[in-house]
């Protein structure tokens, strides 16, 4: 872990953020996804949910 992410004191602004791949929001970086942040796609479930729904919808 980076000296950045250990001196977190509640200030988001700071951290990395990319949209989500659904719905377009940004989303900063959680602790949760410090290991595979370059993985992540979808700021929540639901997201990934209405994604994954839409790519079998389109390909039936």
């Amino acid at each position: 872990m980076n000296q950045r992410n250990r001196d977190f004191k509640g200030n988001k602004s700071h951290l990395p953020s990319k949209p989500c791949m659904a719905c377009g929001r940004p989303m900063s970086w959680r602790k949760a996804w410090a290991k595979n942040w370059d993985e992540v796609r979808y700021c929540s479930d639901a997201c990934r949910k209405q994604r994954g729904n839409a790519t079998s919808k389109a390909a039936a």
